[in-house]
């Protein structure tokens, strides 16, 4: 990774606005330019991230999932700040909405039935294209103006050369089935199954 130096850092952050932050600081600022900038602190010292760290995942996994056309937001640059203690990805955001945000604002019966078939379809075909992909929920897939979906918050998920096994696809469900109002956006069988698979990757 690149080192960015802490003024070079501080003009990037001018006129940024601050999307998510913790007790530590800043995690997601959209720049002024209209870019993205995730800033990752390692947790612990003895950690995975110390040799492969979490914006370097990022940007792999971005890579990996446009190889599969599967939407996910452009990476520009992944940097090292060291007078932040922060590693960071700058990246073009995934340009749609999060189907969190459109269950939110409200949809129609019908145009919700599309959207949980187009969703299931969807994680199957993550797993058949050996994406494991831990923060799976609504909030991380957008809905893009040409109707397909994609992912967004990549950092953590697993990409792999073969389909899931029936275990990892089990798994990965996990988090969702515990999500009240959304855990019913998916067929389990379907996915355990691995069926809908098919060529259309739009709605």
């Amino acid at each position: 990774m690149e080192r960015l130096e802490h003024d070079d850092y501080l003009a990037l952050r001018a006129g940024a606005s601050v999307l998510e932050a913790d007790g530590f600081g800043d995690k997601v600022l959209h720049l002024a330019d209209g870019t993205m900038l995730k800033l990752f602190r390692r947790k612990r010292f003895f950690s995975s991230a110390a040799w492969y760290p979490y914006a370097r995942r990022f940007a792999d996994n971005a890579a990996a999932l446009h190889r599969r056309q599967i939407p996910a937001p452009v990476v520009i640059a992944v940097w090292r700040v060291p007078s932040i203690g922060r590693d960071a990805v700058h990246y073009h955001p995934l340009i749609g909405q999060t189907l969190r945000e459109l269950l939110r604002q409200g949809v129609d019966e019908d145009t919700e039935r599309v959207l949980k078939a187009a969703f299931t379809r969807f994680i199957v075909r993550l797993h058949e294209c050996g994406v494991y992909f831990r923060s799976l929920h609504l909030g991380n897939v957008v809905l893009t103006p040409d109707r397909q979906l994609g992912l967004i918050d990549i950092s953590d998920a697993r990409i792999g050369r073969r389909s899931l096994s029936r275990h990892l696809r089990a798994r990965n469900l996990r988090r969702l089935q515990g999500i009240a109002g959304e855990s019913d956006w998916v067929d389990f069988p379907a996915v355990m199954d691995g069926a809908l698979q098919e060529k259309s990757r739009t709605l």
